[in-house]
């Protein structure tokens, strides 16, 4: 399992070829100062005597087990198995490039194959095309790591410490010198000189233990595997297990639903919920809840029993919600506009047998349900109309049983339903309030679409407190002016967007500064918040916290907060620390944690660790596991790469899922899309993979700015911070990145755009200029879709330019925006781009170009009518 490197890059990093390059150590240090600091730590005896022994069983140096070491430790360091050190072979040499690798296997075939590495390191490349060894250059490449394995005799008028070999300036460039001292008397002394602007002394320490404990692990049983071998410290796994966990947190010996009702019973009267201009106190929405849930049971309803709730996002969803809690089922969110097929599918796969729908109805419903005669429908109008009891139902449910399925798109295509239990649940809410202050009277607003599970604790966080829920309508949430207006009218304290929508309304308060009044926290999650996009909200409302939130649908939702009242100082927004009760690891491929600092798979156990996936069995299996740390607990290996920072927080590095091979070479995309967001100015970036003519594939960069950077120096900023076969060929900039209906970018449109893109630029460099611009008149004559020729229309262009990620010249005046790749999203950005001069319905009625800019260009009061093509 590859991981990411970690993302202090100070020059090449990467897997080298014989040219040069080295593998990165993790940084590591609280207060980075500029200079050198020394650590010491004897080999036991016993050990060197048992390592020597071995060496001479293997017929191969000391040194080659020394290396062998420390390219174990390097490959836990950095989560790669294929790694590149500085390495002086021979007493005062210089360093050369040392390419190992650590692939599963035992101690003794690490040794073998170390021992060739140096063999070859040792051979000088006779020809060019040679890739046994490496060529002896007078000033060899920059590493990040050197070792000196020459066991050189301890001088012996100076520290009695210090080898010979190792008195030389270290180079600036290096982080980390390791020497192995030898003394006359049979001692080993380890050596590390780290840079303290890099490593602090803790750090230095556990690198040093790290090193021991491979040679103990060597000397213990050659032969042993020593992949699955730890190399952390027992004081070190203690902290990692039991320090870096959430706080303990008690929790309510009640379900949510048994919460609210109490609320119900202390404040009837109060406002509970909010939806345009309805709402209901506690006292109508329980009772109301309470004659679905008896509607339920009524139809058979048993415990553990899935109930598809299909209505849109308004009063009867909340009280459908609670009456699935309180009747002990597990409630399962459909939305009415959900494919035929994605409805059938999650219905089958969830083993539903019963759909809880308003009276608004929904095609797609009634589609999906025509080849499922088994489920039956119920309509909250008839539930009401049967005259249940409004009083509560008092069922028991417990802790473990589960609360609710939500689905999410697989790899293979099919959606798969995350379960989670009542335990779980309420932790996350709890967790919410307690992080967010979240209190009586308080306006949470709820903004989500239901089939997302952030949508849970908008809906229920405040009706446990005594606080009120705003249901936002999603026609306001598209206008960003209504949305500002109604967050502030609503007096909201609460609120939680994706980032991409958070610009959108950062950028409209950037034009028409407002203040915000009751608005404490904007807790923002889906995808990664960038550092300048917190800098511009600080900026813009300093006194208004920012939450950063991560979580996941199988573990409850969030299980960290960082909580921040100013931008960080790093290049990246940490994820924080886990909340209560949460159980968070940082492992490797055998589930034991990597050291700190390294980058490792994320996994959760504890509370929030859901029950698996509904009747889905293996994909259960693959990532729902025993955990080895804690007896009895359920453990959840995400498919995320973190890392843990000195202050104790979560840092967030990629998936493992973006991995690709270019020409041989495994990349992780992530990590040159972090290397474009250091560029000043960048605020967003994507690396996807083009398909050449050739069908030979090449990476393309696309990032988002203000206004275009100089490609040359943009492309100088990575040939400076990553290797060459990471440079992307092709850099394209654009005011925005296109997004997905989900408001994340739009990958398989950017792959699409590239794939165009290439394949015009090839076209116009095949002709002249001349000849170029006779092609593209004959092709406007040939075809429809010509080019923008009023002045609104070449406006317009611009502005679908800009908000799509689309050369301006590529768009015709008969283009269709959403065929384009627009969304809602983006219809809304572009919207701001035009100053309002028209609206998202605009948009909607009028997707053509051509018509767009006659509704522009109409006599105020006229609107012309909408075409046939409107969506």
């Amino acid at each position: 399992m590859a991981l990411n490197t970690p993302p202090d890059r100070d020059v090449h990093h990467g897997v080298p070829t014989a040219s040069g390059g080295f593998t990165p150590l993790p940084r590591w240090t609280r207060t980075p100062v500029a200079g050198l600091a020394e650590h010491h730590a004897a080999v036991p005896a016993g050990q060197v005597a048992a390592l020597r022994r071995l060496a001479d069983d293997l017929a191969l140096p000391l040194s080659s087990v020394l290396l062998a070491a420390h390219a174990k430790v390097l490959a836990v360091l950095t989560g790669e198995r294929d790694i590149t050190t500085g390495c002086v072979a021979a007493d005062g040499a210089r360093p050369l490039p040392c390419r190992l690798t650590t692939a599963a296997g035992s101690w003794r075939a690490l040794l073998t194959d170390t021992h060739k590495a140096v063999a070859q390191l040792l051979t000088p490349r006779t020809s060019p095309g040679d890739d046994l060894g490496y060529e002896r250059v007078p000033t060899g490449p920059p590493y990040d790591t050197v070792l000196d394995a020459t066991g050189a005799d301890a001088d012996p008028v100076g520290t009695g410490d210090e080898p010979a070999a190792d008195r030389a300036e270290q180079a600036p460039e290096t982080v980390l010198r390791v020497a192995f001292a030898r003394h006359g008397d049979g001692r080993l002394v380890l050596r590390l000189r780290h840079r303290t602007d890099a490593l602090d002394a803790d750090g230095a320490a556990r690198i040093a233990g790290y090193h021991l404990t491979a040679l103990s692990l060597i000397a213990a049983d050659p032969d042993a595997d020593h992949a699955p071998q730890s190399l952390l410290s027992d004081e070190e796994l203690r902290f990692q297990l039991e320090e870096l966990t959430g706080p303990h947190r008690p929790l309510p010996d009640a379900r949510v639903h048994e919460l609210f009702e109490r609320r119900v019973r202390q404040h009837p009267y109060a406002v509970a919920v909010v939806h345009g201009g309805r709402q209901w106190t506690y006292r109508e929405l329980n009772a109301r809840a309470n004659q679905l849930a008896r509607a339920l049971l009524a139809r058979g309803l048993g415990r553990e029993g899935v109930i598809a709730v299909v209505t849109d996002r308004n009063l009867d969803w909340a009280a459908a919600v609670l009456a699935v809690l309180k009747a002990g089922g597990v409630y399962l969110p459909v939305e009415p506009h959900l494919p035929a097929e994605r409805i059938k599918a999650m219905l089958a796969r969830s083993g539903c047998r019963l759909v809880l729908t308003d009276t608004v109805g929904s095609g797609t419903l009634r589609a999906a349900l025509a080849s499922m005669p088994a489920v039956r429908t119920l309509l909250t109008d008839t539930a009401y109309e049967e005259g249940h009891a409004p009083c509560d139902l008092g069922m028991t449910v417990t802790p473990g049983q589960s609360a609710y399925v939500y689905f999410t798109s697989g790899s293979t295509g099919e959606p798969k339903g995350a379960v989670c239990e009542h335990a779980g649940m309420l932790n996350h809410l709890c967790a919410k309030i307690d992080d967010l202050e979240i209190t009586e009277g308080q306006v949470v607003a709820q903004t989500a679409p239901q089939c997302f599970d952030i949508s849970l604790w908008q809906l229920l966080s405040a009706l446990l407190v005594g606080g009120r829920t705003l249901l936002v309508e999603q026609e306001v949430i598209l206008d960003v002016a209504r949305f500002v207006d109604k967050i502030v009218r609503s007096r909201v304290a609460v609120l939680q967007v994706v980032p991409s929508y958070l610009e959108v309304v950062l950028t409209y308060l950037e034009q028409h500064p407002r203040e915000l009044p009751d608005l404490r926290y904007v807790s923002v999650t889906g995808e990664a918040l960038k550092k300048e996009l917190a800098q511009r909200w600080f900026a813009a409302q300093p006194g208004i916290r920012l939450v950063n939130a991560y979580g996941l649908t199988e573990t409850s939702d969030d299980t960290n907060h960082e909580i921040m009242d100013r931008a960080p100082d790093g290049d990246r927004v940490p994820l924080g620390r886990p909340v209560g009760n949460v159980h968070l690891y940082v492992v490797d491929q055998h589930l034991n944690p990597v050291p700190l600092g390294a980058p490792g798979v994320i996994a959760f156990s504890g509370i929030c660790v859901g029950r698996g996936y509904v009747n889905d069995p293996e994909r259960t299996r693959s990532v729902y596991l025993r955990d080895p740390h804690r007896e009895g607990c359920r453990l959840y290996l995400s498919g995320d790469v973190g890392r843990w920072l000195p202050d104790g927080k979560l840092e967030f590095l990629g998936r493992r899922d973006t991995q690709v091979k270019i020409r041989g070479f495994r990349i992780e995309l992530g990590e040159i899309e972090n290397t474009l967001l250091r560029v000043p100015g960048v605020r967003d970036s994507a690396v996807v993979v083009a398909e050449r003519a050739d069908r030979s594939t090449h990476l393309v960069a696309f990032y988002a700015s203000a206004r275009p950077l100089d490609t040359d120096a943009l492309l100088g900023r990575l040939g400076a911070a990553l290797p060459a076969y990471m440079v992307p060929s092709a850099v394209h900039w654009s005011e925005s990145l296109p997004l997905t209906a989900n408001g994340k970018i739009d990958r398989k449109a950017l792959t699409a755009l590239a794939t165009r893109l290439h394949a015009a630029e090839n076209a116009e460099s095949a002709e002249s200029a001349e000849k170029a611009e006779d092609a593209e008149d004959a092709e406007d004559d040939a075809q429809p879709s010509g080019a923008p020729g009023t002045p609104t229309e070449r406006r317009l262009a611009a502005a679908w330019a800009g908000v799509l990620g689309i050369p301006r010249d590529r768009i015709g005046r008969h283009d269709h925006f959403f065929d384009l790749g627009g969304t809602s999203l983006t219809a809304v950005k572009l919207a701001l781009s035009l100053d309002r001069a028209v609206s998202l319905a605009d948009i909607t009625r009028h997707p053509v170009l051509r018509d767009l800019a006659g509704l522009l260009e109409a006599p105020s009061g006229r609107r012309p009518a909408a075409p046939s093509h409107a969506v």
